[in-house]
Order: structure tokens, then sequence, then C-alpha cells
């Protein structure tokens, strides 16, 4: 070990416990700002588990608003000194705090239903109402400051995951047309209720984030010639079309909407089929399992031209396959980023 290591390792260390510090305090924050709230929205009263008016629903929205505010807390105390923040910074950050909101309000929002179906009729005391939300509000603020002040490839890569799965699956149980998926995925965004808001905005802010993951993923990865910004640009298409699908609902702009769907598998494709072209430094079979991902949306894309898919069947297994491929480049392009760092 040398003398440098030697004076490195306890300012990591320390830099670590001073992240680690600041996380606890962001949960004791929060868990005094939610029983706070919590004591003057009910007064002292019972409440049941799940619901309108409820201990969960309350510590689910909770959840939310410490979600945002850790987040943004988070992403300023790890800014680079002397950077100058952009438009797209603000963005960037305003997007990915809403996705770990929505995973917040969502999950809590799930967990209250479960128990409240273990606990049937049952009522939650006073007390036990105000630790709930200060905890609640607790435990969401420390992993959401955790994860804001060590973002990176991967973690972006679950975010995106989450946030898309419970976002959708959300909209798919909330919607007021039990019958929508005999038509197509889209249906869900056409309503005017919850669920179409719901959807709407998972796309929306899912579009936002895969852009803002197109600039962090390309911007260390090595490549040949303009392969990085060829890369970049497909993401960021992918992204924007994903986006003007939630914005562009299928009942009011028909052809904007299946063209954008449209430009989105074409940019996949050429992404896909480009790619070891761009970056030829990835494993083969990460290459491989791209081009198998895109035979099978032809394959799809034919099954229902014939009439033998429904159109909701091809556009829920497209869309699983398309962001599956991203989740597991963003993996490769963090082992790449890795590997070049260490050579």
């Amino acid at each position: 070990m040398t003398t440098s290591d030697r004076r490195q390792r306890p300012i990591e260390a320390s830099s670590e416990r001073t992240l680690e510090s600041l996380a606890l305090a962001a949960g004791a924050a929060a868990f005094v700002g939610g029983a706070l709230v919590a004591l003057l929205v009910f007064r002292l009263q019972a409440a049941p588990i799940a619901g309108p008016g409820s201990v969960g629903q309350f510590s689910a929205i909770a959840a939310a608003v410490a979600a945002i505010l850790a987040f943004v807390a988070g992403r300023v105390i790890v800014r680079e000194p002397g950077h100058r923040i952009g438009v797209l910074d603000v963005v960037d950050v305003a997007a990915l705090a809403f996705a770990h909101a929505v995973i917040a309000l969502l999950t809590w929002t799930l967990l209250a239903v479960i128990l409240e179906k273990g606990f049937i009729d049952a009522e939650v005391y006073p007390l036990p109402i105000i630790v709930v939300a200060g905890a609640v509000a607790a435990v969401t603020a420390y992993i959401v400051f955790f994860s804001a002040t060590h973002f990176d490839l991967q973690l972006l890569a679950l975010v995106l995951a989450v946030f898309l799965a419970e976002g959708i699956m959300a909209s798919m149980l909330t919607a007021s047309d039990p019958h929508w998926w005999q038509e197509n995925l889209s249906q869900l965004g056409v309503s005017e209720d919850l669920s179409a808001l719901a959807f709407n905005l998972t796309l929306i802010v899912a579009g936002v984030v895969v852009v803002a993951l197109a600039r962090f993923a390309t911007r260390a990865i090595p490549a040949v010639g303009g392969g990085r910004g060829q890369v970049r640009t497909c993401l960021i298409l992918v992204g924007v079309f994903l986006a003007c699908v939630g914005i562009f609902h299928v009942d009011d702009f028909f052809w904007i909407h299946t063209g954008v769907a449209s430009g989105m598998g074409v940019a996949f494709g050429v992404l896909v089929i480009l790619l070891p072209r761009w970056v030829p430094g990835m494993s083969r079979g990460f290459y491989a399992v791209g081009w198998l991902f895109f035979a099978v949306l032809l394959v799809l894309g034919v099954f229902y031209a014939v009439g033998y898919y429904t159109l909701t069947a091809v556009e829920l297994v497209g869309g699983i396959l398309v962001f599956a491929w991203i989740i597991l480049f963003l993996r490769s392009a963090a082992a790449l980023q890795q590997d070049a760092r260490q050579a």
C-alpha cells in the first residue's frame, strides 16, 4: 500500500460516512414531518388501513413527497463543484425524482391494500397512525437519498424497470373499462379517469428517463468513430417517441400516435443491428440477445398482420423486450466503462 493510498482511504471512508449520516438525517427529518402532518390530518382519530382517508393512503402520499425532496437534496449534495446546472440537468433530476416518488406511492399503496386483506374491517389507532406515517416517510427518504447519492447506470436501470412495471400495472388495475385489452395497450390512456392519467404520465416520464440514461450511458463507453453519438441518438429517439406515445392519445391523434410508436421500433431496430459496429467492445452474447429480441418483434408483427395475435399482446411483449434490452444495455455499458477505467 502506498502513502497516497493510506491518505485517500480515510477521506473516502469519511465521505461515505458523511453520506450515510446525511441519509439518516433525511430519514429523521421525514419521520418528524410525516408524523406531525399525520397528527394534524387525523387529529388523533382512528382510520382504516387502506382506501380513501386511510393511513395507507396518507402514508403513500407522504412517502412520495419525501422521495421527491430526498432525491433533489441528494443530487444537490453530490453535485460537482463548479458544474453549471443546465436545463437538461434540471429535467433529468425532475424526471428521476418523479419516478422515485411514483415507485414509493405505488409500493406503499399496494402494501396497504395487502395488509387490509389480512385485517378485514380493522382500524388503526391514533398513536400507531402517527408512528406508521412517520416511519414510512423516514424509510422512503433514507432509501431515496441513498439512491440519489450513489446513482449509477445499474441503479438507473432498476429504477426504470420498477417505475414502468408499477406505473402500467396500476393503470391496468384501475382502468374504468375492464375490457380495454380487447383493443390495444394504448386504450389505457384514452379515458378521462385517473388510470389514463397514470398511464400517460408513466410513458412520458419513462421517455424522459430514457433520454437521461442515453446521456449517462454513452458518456464514457469506448466506441468507434462517431459510434457514441449514434448510439446516443438512437436511445434519445426511443425516449422521445415513447414520451410522444403518452402525449398523443390514440383516440385523438391516431396517425401521430401510430407513427411515433412505429418510429420507436425502427430506432430500436437500427440500434440493435448496428451496435456491434458502433460499440464493438461488448460481449457477443449481448449482441445475440439484441438480434433475437428484434427477430421476435418482427415475428410478432407478422402474427398480428395475419390475425393470430392481438395488438395488445404484441405491444405488451414488444414493450417488455425493448425495455429488457435497454436494461441489459445499461448493465453492459456499465461493465464496459468499468473495464476501460481499470485498463
